[in-house]
């Protein structure tokens, strides 16, 4: 293997996104018999972490966590760029290539504030940036109100602390990284869906750099690449965008995946939902499940995704 020169992995400067170098790093040190000093991280603010006012829906979307990164690996200040995939855009610049998938984490959602959905006060304010979140609970729970909340975990769970809201939402996932085990209620995922490629860490580098995709290939997990993939491919084929509430659940085995998928409108009031079961790595799995989403739902839903039923 090539000496790293270091190896330069960039990441964003929050806690969480830290973190998530931490893994990548100590997972290629492990895969490559480097020492922790031949991988060096490079923090970058990312524009979604200095805008915490407003919904990333209405100033940009899931650009404002990657731009930056984006840029810096295009420009070569970079080797690789560590994300949590869920933030990534669905539709990547073709310089850039997605080189590998770590193991992928606890997928649910945990609640902070209540013991369930069910136990949450009549008319209980809940915080969330999210649409498939909001939409998800509104469908349960009507009588609830729903706030935006932005902010790294600590500042949301500070602000739920203050009785800014009774309750909110956090990625199972993203606790554990760091070190917040046993915070909340996880969330039953046969009840609660999750969002496309949650709890999956992924490493993009240059497309044409060979090298670097050496590198990263071998610290790649193929079931966990295989249902993210499917899950972008979801998302790809109904058109979806940061507005679009959109929940899933996937399950591998036996070199099939099983793909669970519900389309809400913002509001909560209309639902549907499908499966398809397709061998790993199909393409076309995705995609016809997402035509017959969209065929299935009525208006109020379709209007919320661009993809043709």
């Amino acid at each position: 293997m090539p000496d790293p020169m270091p190896f330069r992995l960039g990441t964003r400067r929050s806690p969480l996104a830290l973190a998530q170098a931490e893994e990548t790093r100590a997972r290629l040190c492990a895969a490559h018999g480097w020492r922790e000093e031949e991988v060096e991280l490079v923090p970058v603010v990312a524009s979604g972490d200095r805008i915490q006012d407003r919904p990333l829906a209405g100033i940009g979307g899931k650009a404002l966590w990657t731009k930056e990164l984006d840029a810096w690996l295009i420009e070569g200040r970079i080797d690789a760029a560590v994300h949590s995939m869920k933030d990534v855009e669905t539709l990547r610049p073709p310089a850039i290539a997605l080189a590998a998938v770590l193991p992928r984490a606890d997928v649910r959602d945990v609640l902070i504030g209540a013991a369930s959905i069910n136990a949450l006060p009549e008319g209980a304010t809940v915080g969330t940036s999210a649409p498939r979140r909001a939409a998800q609970l509104l469908h349960a729970r009507p009588d609830c109100r729903v706030i935006t909340f932005r902010g790294n975990v600590d500042t949301r769970l500070a602000r739920v602390a203050a009785g800014e809201a009774d309750a909110t939402f956090l990625a199972a996932a993203g606790l554990d990284r760091l070190g917040k085990e046993g915070i909340g209620t996880p969330l039953d995922l046969g009840e609660w869906l999750s969002a496309p490629s949650q709890g999956a860490i992924g490493i993009e580098c240059r497309a044409d750099d060979t090298r670097a995709q050496e590198i990263l290939t071998a610290i790649g997990h193929a079931p966990s690449r295989a249902q993210v993939d499917a899950e972008r491919a979801l998302l790809a084929a109904l058109g979806g965008t940061c507005h679009s509430p959109i929940a899933v659940v996937t399950e591998s085995g036996e070199g099939e995946i099983a793909l669970r998928a519900a389309l809400f409108s913002p509001d909560g009031a209309e639902r549907v939902e499908g499966t398809a079961t397709f061998p790993s790595g199909d393409s076309e799995g995705p995609k016809r499940l997402a035509r017959d989403l969209l065929a299935r739902a009525v208006p109020s839903i379709k209007v919320h995704f661009s993809g043709a039923a």
